[in-house]
């Protein structure tokens, strides 16, 4: 040992005792605990131990009640509207039963190993989608703001669809339907048909119409349709009220939210194979088309639907599994909650073509819509073939359908009930992915920022209710979330394989787990899904290139509906819809990149603080006792300023970052100063 190392021991150890005094001078009366807890300083070979091991937030955390309240909010989130009306659409459109085939494949390539990553992060960091990625690198901190931002522009129109259904629920209650019958005109010599609804059809009328009072073109706003917006503020005010406790208040609903729709589904499946016409339905459903199994479009608009039915990217799966105990079997949850969704699809898809099987073989209908004599069989088979989906299929051609139901409002109340609670349960994991990284990263009130949130979404929610609200849906729904997605599950597949390590992070799962994951999953997600996220976002860009910017416009005077081009004005929206969600991957990275920002207040992936137990990534310390963090003496060294932050970044020595858990940090400063110093001096 140098000759000088007694003198520069005894300066610092006035100097820690001195800062020790400081420290317990600020504590208040309720840190008893830790002031009796003893020291532990973790050596080098400990570094991988799960920070949220030791971390105080974990007793503060929420946690799920019990493991089917979790499976169910994971299945609410997972399983929604696009199950009802956009599968069965896919299915209808791209060849009945044998869609199936390519979606299941593409559901173990893409699919479970996605979702299994997904909630392998979430689980073992214990944090939402922000907090997980500046753990894993702070540079790649954008892609929870990214996903984030994803989230909210989703929730603003999702929300919408809500109210939508909202509305024909509170209409439900009449016999017969409002929807039934054309309107009648009178005037002072006669009385004759809605010119409108006799041209289109009842249903079709009341939609465009009574609903929405949608205007001409996306350019004539035509004011605020006050129907729709009570039913938006009372949506607005359901979610609100829902997650306003978070889990502890949303895990509540979910039993009823999550439940419901299969019972409905399960009612209306057995009321469709009981009407005349539905085997025709599912014959057509069940009948294989293998040629078109070999188109590329099948194959992209499989892996498109995949991708959003688990609802990868949004951050909900990650928030979601981070309530969870850390040796959850989060393998299973990703199998089970995967095939769930799938069979959902498939159970909703069966309703869908038994429905409309019955509506096929409706005579006014037949005659209204193909021309046909009712002797020509093939009619039901050409009217099966017309791929009806979103808005067109849930609020048209299934309420039509149901109006030829004996009890046709107790079907219709059923139903539209089972699209709220579709709804509520994706707009719990879509809120939940916005307002948990928020407060794990900035610790507000969840409380207060669940309100501000859903405030200022009504606020922003107003465009998508007025008259021309219909085609703000639209474009929001095709611009603001399929390649801001894309590329943030790539941004995380990318960070986890190849900048945390797969290697490690399958150690990782080894621990939390208690096994071993199959090698299944470390090619999955090394090799193959990255190369097919790759190609389908090519795929996506290409498709959406070669696909003109627009909307379909409901034309007053025609009765129908014609594709229109965006102004010049909605091409920029459009544009800053996708610019404005993957913004914060670039500007995070370059800020940390060039450290345009002192972060003096750290992140979680240093160290956290739980009953005197200190957990810390190795610093590399060059040099010996005399070094005292990298050749300064205690005399040179900054003293821990109480007052602000206990943590202080030194000059020529690694980074340091701060926990969470700021005034409790000074036993890790102590302890890189003082590593062989005995507890009873401190």
């Amino acid at each position: 040992m140098p000759k000088n190392s007694k003198v520069v021991k005894r300066e610092l150890d006035d100097d820690v005792t001195e800062s020790v005094k400081d420290l317990l001078s600020n504590e208040d009366s309720a840190d008893d605990a830790f002031k009796t807890s003893e020291l532990i300083v973790d050596s080098p070979e400990e570094k991988d131990t799960d920070v949220e091991e030791g971390s105080e937030v974990e007793d503060e955390r929420p946690a799920w009640n019990s493991k089917l309240q979790y499976i169910l909010a994971q299945v609410g989130f997972s399983v929604g509207l696009g199950n009802v009306w956009r599968f069965p659409y896919l299915c209808q459109k791209n060849g009945g039963g044998a869609y199936l085939l390519p979606y299941l494949i593409l559901l173990m390539v893409i699919g479970i190993p996605l979702f299994f990553l997904e909630l392998s992060v979430g689980q073992r960091i214990r944090r939402g989608s922000i907090g997980v990625w500046n753990y894993i690198s702070p540079k790649l901190g954008g892609i929870g703001f990214a996903s984030c931002v994803v989230c909210y522009f989703v929730a603003l129109y999702y929300n919408v669809i809500i109210g939508w259904s909202l509305f024909y629920f509170s209409q439900s209650f009449q016999q017969p339907l409002p929807w039934d019958q054309c309107p009648l005109v009178k005037n002072a010599s006669h009385t004759f048909v809605e010119p409108e609804c006799e041209q289109s059809s009842a249903t079709t009328y009341y939609w465009y119409r009574e609903a929405l009072n949608i205007s001409s073109s996306i350019s004539e706003s035509g004011g605020l349709n006050w129907k729709m917006t009570i039913c938006l503020l009372a949506a607005w005010i359901m979610v609100c009220l829902a997650m306003i406790k978070g889990i502890q208040s949303s895990g509540k609903i979910i039993y009823f939210s999550s439940l419901f729709p299969y019972v409905v589904l399960i009612c209306f499946l057995i009321r469709a194979f009981l009407l005349n016409g539905s085997v025709d339905g599912i014959r057509h459903m069940f009948t294989p088309k293998l040629e078109i199994m070999l188109e590329p479009k099948v194959w992209r608009e499989a892996a498109t639907q995949v991708f959003f039915a688990l609802g990868l990217g949004f951050g909900g799966v990650i928030a979601f599994s981070s309530y969870n105990k850390r040796d959850n079997n989060c393998h299973f949850d990703a199998v089970l909650v995967s095939f769930i969704n799938f069979f959902t699809s498939v159970l909703a898809t069966l309703v869908v073509f038994a429905v409309l099987g019955f509506k096929a073989n409706q005579t006014p209908f037949r005659k209204r819509t193909l021309k046909c004599p009712r002797k020509l069989l093939k009619c039901p088979e050409k009217l099966l073939r017309i791929a009806v989906q979103g808005t067109g299929l849930a609020f048209i051609a299934f309420t039509e359908a149901m109006t030829h139901f004996p009890a046709s409002p107790f079907w219709s109340v059923m139903f539209f009930l089972m699209l709220v609670n579709l709804g509520l349960g994706s707009m719990f994991g879509t809120i939940e992915g916005i307002v948990t990284p928020i407060v794990d990263t900035f610790k507000v009130r969840k409380e207060i920022l669940t309100v501000i949130c859903c405030l200022l979404a009504f606020c922003i929610g107003l465009i998508f209710v007025q008259r021309s609200g219909n085609y703000f849906v639209t474009m929001f729904d095709d611009y603001s979330a399929t390649l801001p997605l894309l590329i943030v599950v790539i941004l995380e597949n990318i960070a986890v394989c190849f900048v945390y390590g797969i290697d490690k992070f399958m150690e990782d799962l080894k621990d939390m787990l208690g096994f071993a994951p199959s090698r299944y999953y470390y090619y999955m997600w090394k090799y193959i899904s990255p190369l097919m996220l790759l190609s389908l976002l090519i795929a996506s860009v290409v498709n959406m290139g070669l696909s003109p910017p627009g909307y379909n416009a409901w034309i007053e005077d025609k009765a129908s509906e014609e594709f229109l081009s965006y102004p010049t004005w909605g091409l920029v929206v459009c544009v800053s819809l996708v610019v404005f969600a993957i913004l914060p991957v670039p500007v995070v990275f370059i800020v940390r990149r060039f450290n345009l920002i002192d972060d003096s207040s750290g992140n979680l992936a240093s160290v956290t603080y739980k009953r005197g137990r200190v957990l810390k990534e190795p610093v590399n310390l060059e040099g010996d006792d005399t070094s005292l963090i990298h050749g300064k003496i205690s005399s040179e060294m900054p003293s821990p300023n109480f007052g602000k932050n206990i943590y202080r970044k030194q000059s020529g020595s690694p980074t340091l970052d701060t926990a969470p858990n700021g005034r409790y940090g000074i036993g890790y400063l102590m302890a890189d100063i003082m590593p062989d110093m005995p507890e009873s001096d401190l």
